[in-house]
C-alpha cells in the first residue's frame, strides 16, 4: 500500500502558491511553501494570515484552527528542506523552462517515491516528466482561482503517469474539500481552458473584425447566457499577458481551428493587462465595469454557445475526458450553470450542426467546423433530450 499524503511541498508563493498552501495546512497537512526570497514568502504567509482570521472573523472556522493551520506551514528559500515530502505542487509562472528547473531540482531532492505535480493550465505534462528520474510519478493537478474557493482541480495524466500516481492525485484532491476530474490525456488546455479558449478566439475575432461591439457580447453572456461574467471582463479578470500565453498555446496545438487572434497584443503592448493594472478591455479603476443589460439583445448567445459544445464534443473525442467530467469542469471551473454537452442535448444536436454549418458556409472559418462526433449522433438519431438520447441518456 502507498503511504498516505500527510507532508506536500509548494513550488512558488504567488496568488495560486499561497492558496494552494493555505488549502493543504488547513485539511491537515504539513506543508512547506518554497520561493526565491524571504520577502516574496512574508508577503504569502501575510496573506495566508490575513485569509485564514477573515474565515475566523466570519465564523467559518474556529480561532484554534486557523492558528494551528499556520502552524502548519514552513517557508523556505531551499529545496534542501523537501526530503521528507510525500508530493509537491509546482505552481511558478506559466513558462516551460521554469518549470523544468523546479522538477528537476525536485527530483533531486524529494523522496524517490515522491509524486510530483504542476498546477500548470495548459503546459504539457509529459514534457515536464521526461526531466524527471520518476516521469511514471509525475501528473497535473490544476486548481482554479482562487484555489481556497473553487471547488474544482483538473487531474492530469501524462504519457508516463502511472494509474497508481493519478489515483493518489485524485485522493490528495477530494482530501483537500475538492472536486477532481479526470484529464485522460495530456492535450493543450485540458478541458477548461480549452473551451473557454475557444470562446475567446470566437468572440476576440468577432470584435477584431467589427463584427459586434465587446458589450454587446458581454452583455449577451451574462444576462441571456446566463454566464457568471462577460467573456471581456473576464479575459481582463484573468490578465491579458496570461490570457496571451494560452492563446498561444491552444492556437499551436489546434491549428486554424483556434487561430490566434491579435486583439490583446495592442493592450499588453501598452501595459493594460486587466484588472490587476487598473484597465484593459475595460476601465477597472472604479470597480467592475458597468455592462448595460439593454445590449444583451444585440448579440446572438447561440453563437457562441455552439462554438463551445464543438470544442467540448472535441474534447470526447478525442478521449481526453469523459462527457459527465467535461460537464462538471465547466460548471465548477467556470461557474457555468449548465455543462455545454448537457446544453447540447437541450438546445438540440441537429439544431448545433446546423447553426455551425451556416456559420461555417458564412465565413469558411475552422471554429465553425462540425466536430465528428456531432454529425454521428445526427446520423444515429441521438439528438438530445427530446429524442431519449444525445451526450446522455434519458
Amino acid at each position: 500500500m502507498s503511504k498516505k499524503v500527510e507532508t506536500v511541498a509548494v513550488v512558488g508563493a504567488g496568488i495560486m502558491g499561497h492558496g494552494i498552501a493555505q488549502l493543504c495546512a488547513m485539511a491537515g497537512l504539513k506543508v512547506y511553501i518554497v520561493d526565491i526570497s524571504d520577502e516574496i514568502l512574508d508577503k504569502a504567509m501575510e496573506r495566508i494570515r490575513w485569509s485564514l482570521s477573515k474565515l475566523a472573523e466570519k465564523g467559518k472556522i474556529e480561532k484554534e484552527e486557523a492558528e494551528a493551520s499556520l502552524s502548519r506551514i514552513k517557508p523556505t528559500t531551499s529545496y534542501e528542506d523537501l526530503i521528507d515530502v510525500d508530493l509537491a505542487i509546482e505552481a511558478v509562472p506559466e513558462k516551460m523552462k521554469l518549470k523544468k528547473l523546479v522538477f528537476q531540482k525536485l527530483d533531486e531532492v524529494t523522496p524517490k517515491e515522491a509524486i510530483l505535480t504542476s498546477n500548470t493550465s495548459s503546459l504539457s505534462i509529459t514534457e515536464i516528466s521526461k526531466i524527471t528520474r520518476r516521469p511514471d510519478k509525475v501528473a497535473g493537478m490544476h486548481f482554479f482561482n482562487p484555489p481556497q474557493i473553487m471547488a474544482l482541480v483538473e487531474v492530469i495524466k501524462g504519457d508516463y503517469t502511472s494509474e497508481e500516481t493519478i489515483r493518489r492525485v485524485m485522493e490528495l484532491a477530494k482530501a483537500l474539500g475538492k472536486t477532481p476530474v479526470l484529464v485522460k490525456k495530456d492535450s493543450r488546455g485540458f478541458i477548461v481552458n480549452r473551451i473557454l479558449g475557444a470562446l475567446f478566439n470566437k468572440v476576440f475575432w468577432d470584435v477584431h473584425l467589427g463584427r459586434a461591439k465587446k458589450e454587446e457580447i458581454d452583455a449577451a453572456a451574462k444576462y441571456s447566457a446566463r454566464l457568471p461574467m462577460g467573456l471581456f471582463e473576464l479575459a481582463d479578470y484573468i490578465g491579458l499577458d496570461v490570457l496571451a500565453e494560452i492563446m498561444r498555446i491552444l492556437s499551436d496545438a489546434y491549428g486554424d481551428r483556434l487561430k490566434y487572434c491579435p486583439i490583446i497584443d495592442e493592450l499588453i503592448a501598452q501595459g493594460n493587462l486587466g484588472r490587476k493594472t487598473g484597465r484593459g478591455f475595460y476601465d477597472w479603476s472604479a470597480g467592475r465595469p458597468n455592462i448595460p443589460k439593454e445590449l444583451a439583445k444585440e448579440y446572438d448567445t447561440s453563437e457562441f454557445l455552439v462554438v463551445a459544445v464543438n470544442e467540448a464534443a472535441w474534447i470526447v473525442m478525442d478521449e481526453v475526458a469523459e462527457t459527465k467530467d467535461v460537464d462538471t469542469a465547466m460548471k465548477l471551473g467556470a461557474g457555468w450553470p449548465k455543462g455545454p454537452l448537457e446544453l447540447a442535448d437541450e438546445l438540440g444536436i441537429e439544431e448545433v450542426v446546423s447553426k455551425l454549418e451556416l456559420l461555417f458556409s458564412e465565413r469558411g472559418e475552422e471554429i465553425y467546423k462540425p466536430c465528428p462526433v456531432l454529425k454521428d449522433y445526427v446520423k444515429r438519431g441521438w439528438l438530445g433530450r427530446e429524442a431519449g438520447r444525445g451526450f446522455y441518456v434519458y
